[in-house]
């Protein structure tokens, strides 16, 4: 063996130690008889990394050149449009490569990063981040999701960027309806660009201040219509946060059954959703933990970091999943550890990853955390203390000490 991980705390509370060879797990078992290199994991809780299901790295970092606000209206569309055109691949490549590394400190192995294709940037984005998929492989697997941000059926270039990116590699087309003048036209044709290409999809869908004219039902219709039924993601869904509870189980019924996932993004959510509103002002934040409970798989993810959508973040997944806790009023143990679960294995079933997890034959992607169980991770915003990637160590995170008089 490389390595052996010792007194390792897996998700469901058992300790054992995990054996590495060639990259990969290779021994799973309570005091493992072997002699390699070993990391004390010391009874901490660990899982195969955090996964990262929506980020946007190519528009990341930006805040400080794009136009400030007007008053309550964000305008965050605009405000990016305005300076997109002055995007370089070396730009996009040096901003992106800032926040996926601090993704990686926090601990995530795993990432689909969503990216724009349109005339203001053309392939610049894609091209450097398909340059950081290949040089960040040791630390992190990364997956492009392509979309239209500021329409397709008005925008035949956007159209031709994103046949261009599918024929070039990318596994996944998502969606931006919202800012499309004919949404359902937007919708089908993802879908057709999909099964065309064998794609699966990945669409920002359905934010907005009330539960009027929701696209998640087209969604849910097409998906069963083609089979896609595990391919499909959506993400926001800040209408869900408006409905009654009875409402909201008639829809996670029917997102369920269709086979859609749901991942929030509370970070966005609460500071675009309610602009409307100088008071009370409503959260817009779905609760990731009501749909699960309703048969929705879903996933808690950053969407952006320091740019007009979200001027603020870190990359630090489990301080989302914190603040999804917080607008949500989480608090019970188990429902903290599902939230632990959409950061890991929920995330990875949304992304199809079928070597996920801490399991023999699997990749040694492996993290410890600062915390014995996967709620108090949550509940005290824990970080990691070490990273493995293929069973070689990416990241170390020392604790803080006290030095005391």
């Amino acid at each position: 063996m490389d390595l052996i991980i010792r007194d390792a705390r897996l998700f469901d509370g058992s300790a054992v130690d995990i054996g590495v060879a060639g990259g990969k797990i290779v021994a799973i078992e309570a005091g493992l008889a072997a002699s390699a290199p070993a990391y004390d994991a010391a009874g901490h809780l660990a899982c195969a990394g955090l996964v990262e299901t929506h980020i946007h790295l190519d528009k990341s970092r930006i805040i400080d050149r794009c136009p400030p606000e007007d008053g309550r209206n964000a305008n965050a569309v605009p405000r990016v449009a305005a300076v997109k055109q002055s995007f370089t691949e070396e730009d996009v490549y040096r901003r992106a490569s800032t926040t996926l590394e601090n993704c990686i400190k926090f601990g995530t192995t795993r990432m689909r990063t969503h990216v724009e294709l349109d005339g203001g940037v053309e392939m610049r984005s894609f091209d450097a981040l398909e340059k950081l998929r290949h040089d960040y492989a040791w630390a992190i697997d990364l997956e492009l999701c392509v979309f239209p941000q500021e329409g397709l059926t008005n925008n035949k270039r956007s159209d031709e960027l994103l046949v261009e990116a599918l024929k070039r590699g990318a596994r996944v087309i998502g969606a931006a309806p919202n800012y499309d003048p004919d949404k359902s036209g937007q919708i089908h044709r993802i879908f057709e660009l999909a099964r065309e290409y064998d794609a699966d999809i990945d669409m920002h869908l359905d934010s907005g201040n009330s539960s009027a004219d929701m696209d998640i039902h087209l969604v849910c219709e097409l998906t069963k219509k083609y089979g896609l039924g595990g391919r499909v993601a959506v993400g926001h869904g800040c209408k869900y946060s408006t409905l009654p509870p009875r409402d909201l189980r008639v829809l996670a019924a029917e997102i369920a059954d269709a086979g859609v996932a749901v991942t929030v993004l509370p970070a966005t959510d609460l500071y675009m959703m309610g602009r409307d509103q100088d008071h009370s002002v409503r959260r817009g934040v779905a609760d990731a933990n009501v749909l699960v409970e309703n048969g929705v798989n879903c996933s808690i993810s950053s969407n952006n970091i320091l740019n007009p959508f979200t001027p603020l973040g870190d990359g630090n997944l489990i301080r989302i999943a914190n603040m999804q806790a917080n607008v949500c009023q989480i608090g019970e143990a188990a429902r903290l550890r599902e939230c632990f679960a959409m950061l890991t294995e929920r995330s990875a079933r949304l992304m199809r990853l079928k070597d996920y997890g801490i399991a023999v034959g699997n990749p040694a992607d492996i993290v410890v955390f600062d915390a014995a169980t996967p709620e108090q991770a949550i509940a005290e915003i824990r970080g990691p203390l070490v990273a493995f990637k293929r069973g070689v160590r990416t990241v170390t995170r020392p604790r803080a000490e006290l030095h005391r008089p």
